[in-house]
């Protein structure tokens, strides 16, 4: 096991929207027996509202301090000795502030998962704001992926198998 995460056992995963960080960080943790969290998810709870609705009604900027307080409680519960695995948005480790939290506080592993299937997998969703313009999406993914390369791991997403991908994170970090 990598030393860090005896340290901070926190597994992060990024990677643009579609790429399958929730359906991969739902397997990997059960796999470890670790808590999963999909930031997402929590700030919807929190909020009682979807992430697009807190688009539409209070911009991206408030949504992306909402992101980053959440990702900073995530991360105290995860120094606590609390292992888990936590599916990022799409934007949450290409901020700065973010960045900076998580590379000291567990592993990065970036789902690069290629623009075609991101589009295969995101048609027809409407409730992905930054989705909704094909061209400022695949903008947005180039835009992205020199933010993703700084993850400390990269797994290349072949095809739609989660549970491949689960294995390969697993030995990777030589957990398994």
């Amino acid at each position: 096991m990598i030393l860090k995460l005896k340290r901070t056992p926190g597994i992060y995963l990024a990677g643009f929207m579609g790429s399958g960080k929730s359906t991969v960080g739902r397997l990997l943790a059960d796999a470890l027996g670790w808590r999963f969290v999909d930031l997402d998810e929590e700030i919807e709870r929190r909020e009682g509202m979807p992430v697009s609705e807190i688009f539409d009604k209070h911009g991206e900027a408030t949504f992306r301090d909402m992101e980053s307080r959440a990702l900073r409680e995530q991360v105290r519960a995860i120094e606590s000795g609390r292992p888990h695995v936590v599916a990022l948005g799409g934007g949450a480790f290409v901020q700065e502030e973010n960045f900076a939290v998580l590379s000291n506080n567990g592993v990065t592993v970036w789902l690069d998962c290629p623009f075609e299937t991101v589009e295969r997998r995101l048609a027809g969703f409407t409730h992905r704001p930054l989705a909704r313009d094909p061209e400022k999406l695949r903008a947005l993914f180039q835009e992205r992926k020199r933010g993703y390369s700084h993850a400390e791991f990269r797994v290349h997403i072949e095809g739609d198998d989660p549970g491949g991908t689960v294995k390969e994170i697993i030995a990777m970090l030589a957990l398994g």
